[in-house]
């Protein structure tokens, strides 16, 4: 069976849970309780809408908590939000939606630059906490590899040695490929030497197959899913036609997702589909809203 979801905002309704402010107002804490309590009631309202259409997954946003990594968060939010997002949590699971989170580009464990290692850590430490709070144990923690600095052998061993200490953000953590520089058995390669799972994006493997068809590619990355015992994680999107290489189209093609689907060959599968329609881009796939 193939489960589907769509990431952060859902435009029906309309509600969201990316909600920030710019970093200069960070100090206005009744500003930023308000832009997170309306994350969390925009998660709320999201997640039953899902279940009655069958959709099973949903990414929150990266500004779920807004600036929660930085230095200057102007008060404790585990104290101040955890009732709520363990409420958030609990009915989560009683829908069964599974939820995720992705750290954009900027987050980059492997970095040469110490400084951007330590903000990286901290950002991946406020994902943890969040799930812990959240107690979805099948919650998954997105992240590219970044850059290679000119030495993927050397990036690799450094983004290991990095993160293989955050035993708690590991919970949780699972690798993916990227368009440009990291493969699927590359980051495979990575996340087996940590002990986590591998998502394979079938979008970015099309610009960056490493050599691989597409179930070759599948073939590596779902098996990394045993190690949690946990049904295996996709991502799909479309080439927007009229943008650069690895720009996301507002729906996807069925030409993709008949691939992907041939590429399963009928294993399980949750699909992350990473279109700008969000709840509209399930409509071709057979979701009816």
């Amino acid at each position: 069976m193939i489960r589907l979801g769509y990431p952060t905002q859902n435009l029906t309704l309309p509600a969201g849970t990316n909600r920030s402010l710019r970093l200069a107002n960070l100090h206005d804490k009744n500003k930023v309780r308000g832009l997170v309590q309306e994350n969390i009631a925009g998660l709320i309202r999201i997640l039953p809408w899902n279940a009655e259409r069958g959709i099973g997954l949903f990414r929150m946003g990266q500004a779920m908590i807004p600036f929660a990594s930085h230095p200057g968060f102007p008060y404790d939010w585990e104290e101040q939000h955890g009732d709520e997002l363990r409420r958030a949590g609990e009915l989560a699971r009683s829908l069964d939606v599974r939820l995720s989170m992705h750290p954009g580009q900027y987050i980059q464990p492997g970095s040469l630059k110490p400084e951007v290692v330590e903000r990286s850590l901290a950002e991946l430490r406020y994902v943890a906490r969040l799930f812990d709070l959240i107690g979805s144990p099948d919650s998954v923690l997105v992240l590219h590899m970044g850059g290679a600095y000119e030495d993927k052998a050397a990036t690799a061993t450094r983004f290991i040695e990095t993160m293989r200490p955050e035993t708690n953000v590991l919970r949780y953590l699972a690798l993916e490929n990227d368009e440009r520089v990291w493969t699927v058995s590359e980051i495979v390669e990575t996340a087996s030497s940590l002990g986590i799972p591998a998502i394979a994006d079938a979008f970015h493997h099309s610009l960056n197959p490493g050599g691989l068809a597409l179930r070759e590619a599948l073939d590596l990355a779902l098996a990394t899913w045993k190690v949690r015992q946990q049904r295996p994680k996709l991502h799909l999107s479309s080439q927007d036609p009229e943008k650069q290489p690895g720009a996301h189209a507002y729906s996807v093609y069925p030409e993709d997702w008949g691939t992907l689907v041939e590429a399963l060959a009928g294993r399980d599968a949750d699909v992350m589909v990473e279109a700008k329609g969000k709840e509209y881009a399930l409509i071709p796939l057979g979701v009816e809203l």
